[in-house]
């Protein structure tokens, strides 16, 4: 997708959206690689975007592994599924992943993917999102979900911070991807 078009996105969509340019292949690496999906056996991503993340954990799948993703953005998850056709990409809120994991023959997943744009959701919809993923995650498994740089100083991304620290039992953070627009780091939080 062109940087016009995702634009286009954010200005229509600021609060489910949350950027205004793609994820960098460099924040799709180190994001695929915090939630081990290369050792996972059933992976789900939240919120595609245009399918960045969901291309790499394509390729870093085990054979045997299942993967389905979710994104509300209509637009973003028809140009999801035109990039990884192989992957199925449910249209809907993340907080109905039970759902859909319970449709695959799972009550848990080993990695969640996670590219929502959480400082920009009110606390009430972070708090529905968090308790789903830790009905969604089995014990030890990981959420890697990113976090721009200049985020972390604004009241919003520490709330955040706080509510992973809440939740999980371990969280850490990755490097910074500087040659991401604007920088990011992944937090893994762990199960």
């Amino acid at each position: 997708m062109g940087a016009i078009r995702f634009l286009r996105n954010f200005v229509a969509r600021p609060v489910t959206t949350g950027a205004v340019v793609p994820s960098s292949n460099a924040l799709a690496e180190l994001i695929t690689d915090a939630a081990d999906v290369q050792n996972a056996k059933v992976v789900i991503e939240f919120g595609t975007g245009t399918g960045v993340f969901t291309e790499k954990i394509v390729r870093k799948l085990p054979r045997q592994a299942q993967f389905f993703a979710i994104e509300i953005n209509p637009d973003f998850a028809r140009l999801t599924r035109e990039r990884c056709p192989t992957v199925t990409v449910h249209e809907d809120s993340a907080v109905n992943a039970v759902r859909y994991l319970k449709s695959v023959g799972h009550a848990q997943c080993d990695s969640i993917v996670c590219g929502l744009p959480w400082a920009s959701f009110p606390e009430d919809l972070q708090d529905d999102l968090l308790h789903t993923v830790r009905q969604v995650l089995k014990p030890g498994g990981a959420l890697a979900t990113f976090a721009y740089l200049q985020g972390v100083l604004l009241p919003a991304g520490q709330r955040f911070r706080e509510k992973l620290k809440a939740n999980f039992g371990s969280v850490s953070t990755t490097r910074t991807v500087w040659m991401n627009l604007p920088p990011a780091f992944v937090y893994r939080a762990v199960r």
